[in-house]
């Protein structure tokens, strides 16, 4: 007997990092020992600090019961003291900061909490597919909005205008930094955005988990923006600008009663975060401007010699774009991203990710990581190089 799996389950595939992570694990049990340049895993520790406070709570006898689902009162004083300093943003720390085991349960509890079937989602292309899965577990309908290289990938305003006439939208996603290009937002397109929820009556929620993480410009929030709070929210998290990836610390920030709904999706999935990490993650947000530096400085030294191993396989890209992450644009006479990759995989040892699964604007694009030592990224660079020289060709 076969038990039938959820209609919903038909909206949606495995996440394509599920899928190819196990096929890179199965080639390196064959000894092949892949270079993964394909997610963004940041390689480098949190602070020492960090650590110590962790171990120091654990060790605590009374540590280890159930949390609050809201978390402790001090973390979310920790986090809302972190965007005043970080981004000149109030939030109350008793009503307006609401933790989550990683932001990318967020994602899914605010899909839980705002949408129901029918109702539409924009969601940009390319982005971040956790916006348009959730959409469809749900019932929504997830509507794709261009982002362009040639539009700085910054959202058109007269598409967004057309997409609205039609109506039904009840949420929108943006992501700035973004990701996977890594380009920056600004606050009068920001402001825009705002604006145009005010006007057709929906929430605006921007993921912003990339602004310390090779800025070019001051950290910037959605919520720093005149009447944000009557419509946004913003989602945050320690993974990346903390190397906290595999803690699962995130956060969602708005008005009390945007929050208390995500509150009433959450406690009903977990049982709350760890105290200890909670304790950590509270030291991690007192990281001093010295610690991002450095990190950033590391980063910086990497993507150079990412840009020269693009610039080898013909590349185009952006030296300005921000994050731990690189994009660019495989050359014309590459017919097929994927399968050019793949022949990447398979012969030269590398993994680097095809722009197709962030949506169809990014079919023409790869992406690099940053999350490996430099070392490392030098011996990827060489094993193509190897490559694409014995092959006398791209690896078409």
């Amino acid at each position: 007997m076969i038990i039938p799996s959820a209609d919903r389950l038909q909206q949606v595939q495995e996440y394509y990092f599920s899928r190819k992570l196990a096929e890179v694990r199965a080639l390196n049990a064959q000894g092949k020992n892949i270079i993964n340049l394909g997610i963004g895993d940041p390689d480098m520790a949190p602070s020492e600090e960090t650590v110590i406070a962790l171990t120091m709570a654990a060790s605590r006898p009374k540590a280890h019961g159930y949390q609050p689902y809201n978390s402790i009162l001090p973390l979310r004083q920790a986090i809302s003291t972190w965007y005043q300093q970080t981004y000149q943003v109030d939030v109350n720390p008793e009503t307006e900061v609401l933790p989550l085991m990683g932001s990318k349960e967020g994602i899914f509890h605010v899909a839980m909490a705002f949408l129901n079937p029918g109702d539409k989602v924009l969601v940009p292309n390319p982005g971040y597919p956790a916006y348009a899965a959730t959409a469809r577990l749900v019932g929504a309908e997830p509507v794709f909005y261009t982002l362009s290289e040639e539009n700085n990938w910054q959202p058109n305003f007269t598409e967004l205008q057309a997409l609205l006439t039609q109506g039904g939208v009840k949420l929108m996603w943006v992501n700035y930094p973004h990701m996977p290009t890594g380009a920056e937002g600004s606050a009068e397109t920001l402001q825009k955005l705002v604006e145009l929820a005010l006007a057709h009556s929906f929430l605006l929620a921007n993921d912003n988990p990339y602004s310390l993480v090779l800025p070019n410009n001051p950290p910037l929030s959605l919520l720093s923006l005149p009447k944000a709070k009557d419509c946004c929210l913003e989602f945050n998290s320690l993974s990346k600008s903390h190397n906290m990836a595999g803690w699962r610390v995130g956060m969602v920030l708005g008005r009390q009663d945007y929050l208390q709904n995500i509150l009433r999706v959450k406690s009903n999935l977990d049982s709350g975060m760890f105290q200890p990490v909670q304790q950590a993650a509270i030291q991690a947000l007192q990281n001093s401007d010295e610690w991002h530096n450095e990190r950033n400085q590391v980063y910086a030294q990497r993507r150079q010699t990412v840009f020269e191993l693009l610039e080898m396989l013909g590349c185009s890209f952006n030296r300005q774009a921000v994050g731990m992450f690189v994009w660019a644009r495989v050359p014309d006479q590459v017919l097929d991203v994927e399968a050019y990759l793949d022949n990447i995989l398979y012969h030269a040892g590398v993994f680097l990710t095809p722009g197709k699964v962030f949506g169809t604007q990014g079919e023409r694009y790869l992406r690099v990581s940053l999350c490996l030592p430099q070392t490392t990224i030098e011996e990827a660079t060489n094993r193509i190089k190897q490559h694409v020289t014995a092959t006398a060709a791209l690896p078409i």
